[in-house]
């Protein structure tokens, strides 16, 4: 039976384990190299992101979840990631990015995969940014990158709705 009060638990959940409140003990979970402490989501798509945009593929695709390693090669790779470095090579933009919008997109089946989307930090003064840069994960749990890419931050503006006004006389 679906209640409200557990979907809004179930996201809660879902927020803290993204951010990295809930399931920080996992063992497999990358760690900072900093401070030695597990990575949160939000931080391995950063860091990997960070990666690509310094260039430093082999660092970026030791990120990767490892079927994903198995199916494409480095070189793959590199050229895959390549239009996401050059977007941060465009002149103001530079490796400064920010997390712009997390959330999962349902797929076929009823499968759904968890994203995060950042944006350079000097776009932040946009209304939407030009240009998304997007990193998938297979659950929660996972710190391991299963999908990149880049999105363009068009809008879609929903239709206004038809208001009917009432004639008085």
């Amino acid at each position: 039976m679906w209640r409200p009060a557990n979907v809004r638990t179930s996201l809660w959940v879902l927020l803290l384990a993204a951010t990295g409140v809930v399931g920080s003990g996992l063992g497999r979970a990358r760690q900072d190299t900093e401070t030695g402490l597990p990575l949160s989501q939000g931080q391995a798509a950063g860091r990997f992101l960070r990666a690509v945009l310094r260039a430093d593929y082999s660092s970026a695709y030791s990120g990767l979840a490892p079927e994903v390693r198995q199916g494409i090669s480095l070189a793959r790779f590199t050229a895959a990631a390549r239009p996401l470095w050059k977007s941060g090579q465009r002149p103001g933009r530079g490796p400064a990015i920010e997390l712009y919008k997390l959330g999962v997109r349902l797929g076929d089946r009823g499968s759904s995969r968890l994203f995060y989307s950042f944006s350079f930090a000097a776009d932040s003064i946009l209304r939407v940014p030009s240009e998304l840069l997007e990193v998938t994960f297979r659950d929660t749990a996972s710190r391991a990158v299963l999908g990149f890419g880049l999105r363009t931050g068009t809008v879609i503006k929903p239709n206004k709705p038809v208001r009917k006004t009432s004639q008085s006389r």
